[in-house]
């Protein structure tokens, strides 16, 4: 809300340096920004526009922050934004992050989407967007390329061991998806969350209300790949394999600890384990890190990336938006996790093939089963939990 005001303000501001106009006698002196934008507006060899001019200044205070997740969006980049959050949008159906080089890396692909039609495959190293190379732009500025009107084209430049091959692909709408269901042998459940997007809790938590047979084997949580989302569906996530209880906690400038707890109900005795990597971050920590400190789930995998803060956007006057850190998560048991991650309970190496990860979170998870009593393991409910899990 402060930085609307001196948006509103700096474009006052603008406005006078290019007509010229004086300070009127008793004002109040104008304001650095005020001066600064008149000067640039009247005299800068290079004319500039006022909506420039004002990005630049906000970008600028927000750099003044010295915080990596403080961020601004124009109007359009918000409501791509806002779109994914919500479970849509107008894309390729394709998930990219940024490599520890700063390449631009394929992190999942969304099954029946312009992409996935395409045959891009996780680990493609995307080179360059619509014919700009990817090393010029941020991850940010890359995914908005990647989104546009229903029909529209964008080519990519993707690199393989082959070589690079040019793709074209057809943008659609597209629904998220963030929730994949795999059954798989032994009556084993594999739940894969890409995001945290809006109905996310509540699609995890109708997975899990059918008929527990079908788990009997128990469940994997893949949280692989996946960058967090809404705090509010990593709270519901967590909770339906908790009976209520602390999922996260947060400290907010001027309002406190807030404290967000688990809905009662949720499923506490099927074997679960959580497969996480060095992409796995923010909200999909949160859950990791509450699942692991009240003992409900074995984390396999790699560390974690270490994400640890909460952010919340505020719309601006025309339809742009900033987004700051307004807090700093601790897991149950007190842990930060900003700048550390989680390390798993069973390691894989970072640098294995998936498969390598998923087999061994089979491997742990038959483990749990053998350790189950036996009217557990042939599918009824169980008296406790394995190992002791509360």
């Amino acid at each position: 809300m402060v930085v609307a005001g001196v948006a509103v303000t700096f474009a006052a501001g603008v406005a006078v340096g290019a007509s010229g106009s004086t300070q009127a006698q008793g004002a109040a002196p104008p304001s650095v920004l005020d001066q600064a934008a008149a000067r640039i507006a009247s005299t800068a060899a290079r004319p500039i526009d006022k909506a420039t001019l004002e990005r630049a200044a906000v970008e600028g205070m927000l750099g003044a922050l010295g915080d990596r997740w403080s961020t601004y969006y124009s109007p359009s980049q918000y409501s791509s934004f806002s779109d994914a959050l919500d479970g849509r949008y107008t894309g390729v159906g394709l998930w990219i992050r940024q490599g520890n080089d700063g390449s631009m890396l394929v992190s999942s692909v969304q099954r029946g989407s312009p992409a996935g039609k395409a045959g891009l495959v996780r680990g493609d190293q995307v080179v360059s967007i619509g014919g700009v190379p990817v090393a010029r732009e941020s991850l940010d500025e890359a995914t908005a390329q990647l989104r546009g009107s229903v029909g529209s084209k964008i080519t990519l430049g993707i690199r393989r061991a082959a070589g690079v091959v040019m793709i074209t692909l057809t943008r659609s709408e597209v629904a998220a998806g963030d929730v994949v269901v795999d059954r798989l042998k032994g009556s084993v459940l594999m739940i894969r969350v890409a995001s945290f997007s809006r109905g996310v809790g509540q699609q995890v938590r109708s997975i899990l209300a059918a008929d527990p047979v079908t788990r009997a084997g128990g469940v994997v949580l893949d949280l692989r790949d996946d960058p967090g989302g809404l705090v509010d569906e990593a709270v519901q996530v967590a909770g339906a394999f908790l009976d209520g209880g602390v999922v996260v906690s947060y400290e907010q400038r001027g309002a406190g600890v807030t404290t967000l707890v688990a809905p009662t109900g949720g499923d506490t005795t099927t074997p679960l384990v959580v497969l996480v990597d060095g992409n796995t971050a923010s909200a999909a920590e949160i859950v990791t890190g509450a699942l692991q400190d009240r003992g409900r789930a074995v984390v396999v995998g790699s560390r974690t990336y270490g994400k640890g803060s909460v952010q919340e956007p505020s719309t601006l006057s025309d339809g742009s938006a900033i987004e700051l850190t307004v807090g700093r998560y601790l897991t149950p048991s007190g842990r930060a996790l900003d700048g550390v991650g989680i390390e798993p309970d069973v390691a894989v190496d970072p640098a294995a093939a998936s498969s390598v990860a998923e087999r061994r979170a089979l491997e742990v998870l038959a483990g749990l089963l053998a350790a189950l009593p036996p009217h557990a393991a042939s599918g009824q409910p169980a008296s406790r939990s394995p190992g002791g899990l509360g």
